[in-house]
């Protein structure tokens, strides 16, 4: 290492007139080992500049090479990474991080050492040095190593210490007083030591002149320490006299602070006392109202459902550690617990009581109800039932088992008292379907007898309002005594309503538009009462037993026990909420409950209609769809939406049903071998059937259905109509094919169905095909003769003669054609265009007009037929004068004589 250094001093540095003054053998931390030397140096001029430089071997390993210098005064931190244990790692902070890996730690130390020297003696801005050992920066590198590189200069960084400015002056004057101070320095030198020798004496003698003053000195400072032990003494007395006054401060300290102890808990006891009497302490008002409230009045009410409220606060109030173990707060917890238990009770054998008084009430009402096509309004005992929802709402959170028992009561009671309503309201309906004057007085008679029953003593009401609450108690008791109301009642319903369905059915021909507009009138009464109805009802449950029934949340609902069985869903923990999504299950449970009779009912509503008239279920399809959009904008989950979504399903049935019904119909249709078939009776009710869907259907959601079975039925029409036209014996088949497809598209075009669009033009297509081939058939060659002459004339022809040459032809000359054109006279013709006529009169029908038509197609085929012969005589008998004996004019004066003859 040493020679190394020389050579480096020797090539890199004395060149640049630098010393180098220490040196360490690194590479680059985490990299593939290049070995390089971190120098420290220093100018020989002044100002001194102190750098590291990093020094390189070259490539080809002969000489070394100056690679990077580095300023010291931009080194920032030094880090040695470990002040205790040995570690060649280090890490020098300029503009940027440099890691290195020493060859050895000893190297490391005395870089770092000499750069610590070298920072404390020309740096005024110092480095940080970190994890560095404090040793290291206070002791100097061994002097052999130093010396073998600087030659000295390193002990001479250590003695070396400038002079400042007052000494730099003070020498300059000495040496100014001396005038051999620069010229000799050995004559100055012995000027300076005799001035010393001078100085030291004059020293002495001062020294030994001021003997008699130290001797008075020493007795003053005797005399001070007698005035000090006199001090002490006093102050000894004193102390202990302070001894005893601090024993007594010290029993007063202990006395207050004892006494602040016990004012601290004081206070505390008293705010404890305070929390549990304001929180816990229920007025006896409230306590009044628990036990004595009047639950019938609006004020009673009030009182209740405050004291109730006032309860609860008292009983949830969170009481801090320790009050459960007080005996005064268990005796009031348990005071709490028994109030809560007898108002629950109380309040619930009232709502029971409300609820079978309430329901008497309504069974009142039902006499006027009995012909109007409407149902009872619930609204007041609604009204009046809102009143307690406060108080629901509390047992709910209270007592969740009382809670649960007057939901199953309510439900039980009410599902009855609807059912009876809901079947009453049905069968008023289906009498005014029906229009049955007979089954009305019969159904009003019984309404009138059910009504008479229904008043009753107080005692039987007390009895059945006893029955509801059990003998032990429980809201869970037996309701067996209301189902008396409607045993009797529900049985003659069951026979008047077998008597309606066995009805003999009743075709759709027999019925009128009038009829039609009634049912639809009927109908849609029936689900505008229905509808609000359920909505009301729904909306009273969600208020009155404070179920959230429009809010929504994720998460799997819990499902409810069967309703039927009488058990709803119930809570792990009394008194613990619903989560929303059961709370709104729990709603839509309790509305199937209550209205399970609605979707049998209108199923069977549904039944009668289809069969009154299968075109009743356009209505119905219309008007179902209309009212289940609506509910589904409303809460799509709700019970309205869910029912009338299953009875459209019935529906839709019912509407496929009726269509391929009609498609069966068309199927089986036979016709008539005696008699013209003309229109069909299925293309009729097909546009009976359009006529009356597009009336219907106008603005409806369910234009869908229709299409589709628009193109069923035209399908099925087309079909059908050509298997007739096949079948057809009197009638000629272009005739039926003909007639009918005229008369689908005259119902296409006036209807104008946009899905029909392509039938139309189909329709049209072969309405004028067949009337063509008819035209063609029926007409036939009128004129035979001369078509079988001018065939021969055209074979003549087609077989190479040319045309102005076939009248030397001897069966084609001028004279047999004036023998032919004489055999067909005007009278002649004028009488085969009437028999043609009478023949197609037979064969058309009235109903759809068609003979002027097909008569005038005849006349222009007849007229083209001439036409054809007359130039095939000018072309071939040029010059010979041959005309026919009828003319164009003729041709059109005898087909319109025979027309208006007819």
């Amino acid at each position: 290492m040493t020679a190394i250094k020389h050579a480096l001093q020797r090539d890199i540095f004395t060149p640049n007139d630098e010393r180098l003054l220490s040196i360490v053998n690194v590479c680059k931390a985490g990299k593939k080992k290049k070995n390089c030397f971190l120098c420290a140096t220093v100018t020989t001029e002044r100002p001194v500049q102190v750098k590291v430089v990093k020094v390189k071997k070259s490539d080809k390993g002969d000489f070394y090479k100056r690679q990077i210098a580095w300023a010291l005064r931009d080194l920032a931190v030094v880090d040695a990474k470990d002040a205790i244990k040995e570690n060649p790692e280090f890490d020098l902070h300029f503009e940027k991080i440099y890691k290195w890996v020493a060859s050895s730690t000893a190297e490391k130390n005395a870089f770092i050492s000499c750069i610590w020297k070298l920072n404390q003696r020309y740096l005024r801005k110092k480095i940080d040095f970190v994890n560095v050992s404090s040793q290291l920066l206070e002791e100097s590198v061994p002097s052999g190593e130093n010396q073998s590189v600087t030659g000295g200069d390193e002990e001479a960084v250590d003695e070396y210490q400038e002079l400042n400015a007052r000494e730099e002056q003070d020498i300059e004057i000495m040496m100014e007083g001396c005038e051999c101070a620069i010229s000799n320095a050995e004559a100055f030198a012995e000027r300076l030591s005799r001035e010393l020798q001078v100085l030291d004496g004059a020293n002495i003698q001062s020294i030994m002149a001021s003997e008699k003053q130290v001797n008075i000195l020493m007795k003053l400072l005797d005399e001070a320490l007698k005035e000090v032990d006199q001090i002490e003494l006093k102050l000894s007395s004193y102390e202990e006299m302070l001894q005893s006054v601090k024993e007594q401060m010290d029993q007063i300290s202990e006395s207050n602070h004892l006494i602040h102890l016990s004012n601290t808990n004081n206070v505390k006891l008293l705010s404890e006392i305070e929390f549990l009497v304001n929180h816990m302490d229920l007025a006896k008002g409230h306590i009044k109202a628990l036990q004595e409230g009047d639950l019938a009045s609006s004020r009673g009410i009030e009182a209740c459902t405050n004291a109730a409220d006032a309860l609860l606060q008292c009983m949830n109030v969170a009481l801090r550690p320790g009050h459960d173990m007080l005996l005064a707060v268990k005796e009031q917890q348990q005071h709490f617990s028994e109030l809560r238990e007898q108002f629950a009770r109380r309040l619930a054998n009232h709502l029971n009581n409300v609820f079978v008084q309430q329901g008497h009430d309504q069974s009142s009402t039902l006499a006027q109800h009995s012909v109007e096509l409407t149902l009872p309004n619930h609204h007041p005992f609604h009204r009046d039932l809102l009143r307690y929802a406060k108080l629901m709402e509390w047992l709910k959170s209270t007592d969740y088992g009382k809670y649960e028992g007057l939901t199953k009561n309510y439900m039980d009671y009410l599902s009855r008292l609807y059912e009876r309503e809901i079947k009453d309201f049905f069968e008023v309906a289906k009498i005014k379907m029906t229009g049955t004057t007979k089954e009305s007085k019969k159904f009003g008679q019984r309404r009138l007898s059910l009504v008479a029953t229904l008043p009753r003593k107080e005692s039987a009401v007390k009895q059945e309002t006893e029955s509801l609450h059990g003998s032990s108690g429980k809201l869970t008791g037996s309701t067996s005594s209301l189902n008396k109301l409607s045993v009797q009642s529900s049985g003659n319903r069951r026979s008047q309503s077998s008597s309606l369905l066995d009805m003999g059915n009743m075709s759709a021909s027999d019925l009128d538009v009038a009829d039609r507009t009634k049912f639809d009138k009927i109908f849609e009464q029936v689900l505008s009462e229905l509808e609000p109805l359920c909505l009301a009802e729904q909306d009273f449950i969600s208020k009155f037993f404070k179920l959230q029934q429009h809010q929504s949340m994720p998460g799997s609902m819990t499902e409810a026990e069967d309703l039927d069985g009488g058990t709803l869903p119930r809570q792990h923990n009394s008194g613990a909420p619903l989560p929303v999504s059961s709370e709104k299950d729990m709603i839509r449970q309790m509305m199937i409950k209550i209205f399970r009779c609605i979707e049998p009912e209108l199923n069977n509503l549904i039944a009668l209609g289809d069969k009154i008239d299968s075109f009743n279920s356009l209505y119905m399809l219309v008007k179902m769809s209309h009212h289940v959009w609506t509910a589904q904008n409303v809460d799509p989950a709700s019970f309205l939406s869910t029912t009338l979504g299953n009875v459209l399903v019935t529906i839709k049935r019912n509407f496929d049903k009726c269509i391929s019904n009609q498609i069966r119909q068309m199927e089986e249709v036979k016709i008539s071998k005696k008699s013209k078939v003309g229109i069909l009776p299925f293309v009729t009710e097909f546009e009976e059937f359009a006529g009356l869907a597009e009336s219907i259907f106008k603005n409806a959601e369910r234009r869908g259905d229709l299409d589709k079975a628009y193109t069923k039925l035209i399908r099925g029409v087309f079909v059908n109509v050509e298997k007739v036209a096949n079948e057809s014996q009197k009638t000629p088949r272009d005739v039926v094919m003909m007639e009918n497809f005229h008369h689908i598209f005259a119902t296409l075009s006036r209807l104008k169905i946009s899905c029909l669009e392509a039938e139309k033009k189909e329709a049209k297509q072969k309405y004028t095909d067949h009337l063509q081939s008819y035209v063609i058939y029926s007409l036939g060659q009128p004129l035979e003769k001369l078509n079988h002459f001018f065939e021969g004339v055209e074979a003549r022809v087609a077989q190479g003669i040319r045309e102005e040459e076939v009248s030397y032809q001897l069966a084609f000359n001028k004279q047999e054609l004036r023998k032919v054109i004489k055999e067909y006279p005007g009278k002649e013709v004028k009488k085969g265009l009437d028999n043609l006529y009478k023949k197609v009169d037979k064969h058309l029908c009235e109903e759809e007009n068609l003979l002027q038509v097909v008569w005038h197609s005849m006349q222009d085929e007849f007229i083209r037929q001439y036409k054809h012969f007359e130039g095939l005589i000018a072309r071939c008998y040029p010059g010979s004068g041959v005309t026919m004996e009828f003319t164009i004019q003729d041709i059109l004066d005898y087909c319109s004589s025979i027309a208006q003859s007819h």
